[in-house]
């Protein structure tokens, strides 16, 4: 048995993530769950998320509960804005990130086929991994990040497999295989002609051509098949994803927090915690819009506003002032602390496994990100959509329409009116009733022979299969 244990452990993975917490964390799950499985892991990023780690986190940006992360560059100096400049930020990393990735590869592993490397996973965000392994002559994963829906939506849309008329015509409705109707308000942002970020869309464009061209072997995905099964029926015969998710931290599995492997790139206020413990059960309205956009003026005081006319205790992030680049952008109404100081409690971020878990959180403002979405599936909280980009508004349509676990901000004037529907509203009971069996078919598809174990089983088996030939 040592012996076959010892040969077993010779078996590597390298995956490749976006330097995105969002990003990284559901590869590091994957990569945790591949490593009690008895294969080396090592995840790849590049040094800007280093950089981030060391700054806002005490943990050490070198491994992750035995996951070694390694860096390469981007080209560009680490006080570069990659936020405010992001298409160059992505011209770049899809410049620069092939050759420095090679290179990483080749000072890890020399050979990679004599280093036994199973595979590559990358994610949808970098498609370019691809044609590095196969450089390298090794097998390529794709990891999706978002739901199963959307990878539908964009595998049909990029291999023209239904009309997209929709996108001229705003009144029509989109029928495709598994989803609900789809209007233009519904969509991605990428697939609408006024998307204002075309490397974005570029790098999709080219994620699924390298889908097409057979690049990728094998396409996993971060969400359970018990959520989004109709739509994961639906591309079984024309390119499967198979779930191995929900790729989230075990504490909203109910499981210890001490387990995750996630990583930090912002530092959390503490307060928020000791001050939920101080609110009564199913009371607290959660509000984070993530960890991208800052929200213009108008609707911050719109927020602010519905928040004070709702009349309920609140916890709101609210990103600190040096994420603004316009005057007002992301900040609060004057005078809005010393009026909500008895109400609410404004962070500029927070532990959000540990709030969603909390038993006082009655509700959940998002904006629809995947990760968000599906740690508060997990927790059994019901959802407030304001979707702003990207797969937010299918997301959005998502939980009023398929999950029917929320309801979506048609307007942020309209805030308090929402919050009041969600807790008190003719289907409040019916949110959380939807909430309930899908918090506990989360948990049942990670545990032990569930639908996302076994996918995650026949992954190592095929690999380790794959090497053996």
């Amino acid at each position: 048995m040592a012996s076959m244990d010892e040969a077993q452990k010779q078996h590597h993975v390298l995956m490749v993530a976006f330097a995105s917490q969002g990003h990284m964390n559901p590869m590091l799950r994957l990569g945790m769950k591949l490593f009690s499985k008895g294969i080396i892991v090592k995840l790849a990023t590049t040094e800007i998320a280093r950089h981030r780690m060391l700054k806002y986190s005490s943990a050490t940006a070198d491994s992750a509960s035995g996951i070694e992360v390694l860096y390469y560059s981007d080209g560009l100096s680490i006080d570069f804005d990659r936020r405010t400049q992001l298409d160059r930020y992505m011209e770049s990393l899809a410049k620069f990130g092939p050759t420095n990735l090679s290179n990483l590869i080749k000072s890890r592993y020399g050979n990679p086929g004599s280093a036994n490397l199973l595979c590559i996973i990358a994610n949808p965000f970098v498609p370019w991994v691809a044609d590095v392994a196969v450089e390298h002559g090794v097998p390529c994963t794709l990891l999706w990040i978002q739901p199963c829906a959307l990878y539908a939506i964009y595998y049909r849309f990029y291999n023209k497999l239904d009309s997209f008329q929709i996108l001229t015509c705003p009144e029509m409705r989109l029928e495709l295989p598994g989803l609900p109707l789809l209007g233009m308000q519904d969509l991605p942002s990428f697939v609408l002609p006024n998307n204002p970020f075309g490397s974005l869309e570029k790098i999709l464009y080219e994620a699924f051509l390298a889908l097409r061209m057979n690049k990728f072997k094998w396409v996993y995905a971060n969400s359970f098949y018990e959520l989004e099964r109709d739509v994961i029926d639906s591309m079984s015969e024309v390119c499967p994803i198979r779930p191995v998710g929900p790729l989230v931290p075990p504490l909203v599995l109910g499981r210890d927090r001490e387990d995750d492997v996630g990583v930090e790139m912002w530092r959390s206020d503490e307060r928020c915690i000791e001050w939920l413990d101080r609110q009564r059960h199913s009371s607290v309205i959660y509000v984070s819009l993530g960890s991208i956009l800052v929200l213009p003026a108008e609707l911050m005081e719109n927020i602010a506003t519905g928040l004070k006319k709702a009349k309920h205790p609140f916890l709101w992030v609210v990103k600190p002032p040096e994420w603004s680049s316009k005057e007002g952008e992301g900040q609060l109404p004057q005078g809005f602390h010393e009026e909500t100081k008895e109400q609410g409690l404004v962070v500029p971020w927070c532990p959000q496994p540990r709030v969603l878990s909390h038993p006082a959180i009655a509700c959940f403002v998002t904006h629809c990100g995947w990760n968000s979405i599906l740690e508060t599936v997990c927790s059994g909280v019901p959802l407030i959509a304001y979707p702003q980009w990207t797969d937010q508004p299918t997301n959005a349509k998502l939980i009023e329409d398929v999950f029917k676990i929320g309801v979506r901000l048609r307007s942020v004037r309209e805030l308090d009116k929402c919050i009041e529907d969600i807790l008190a509203g003719p289907r409040s009971e019916e949110f959380r009733s939807n909430a309930a069996p899908l918090k506990e078919a989360a948990r049942k598809a990670v545990g032990h022979g569930g639908s996302s174990d076994q996918n995650v089983r026949l992954f190592v088996d095929e690999l380790t299969q794959n090497a053996s030939v």
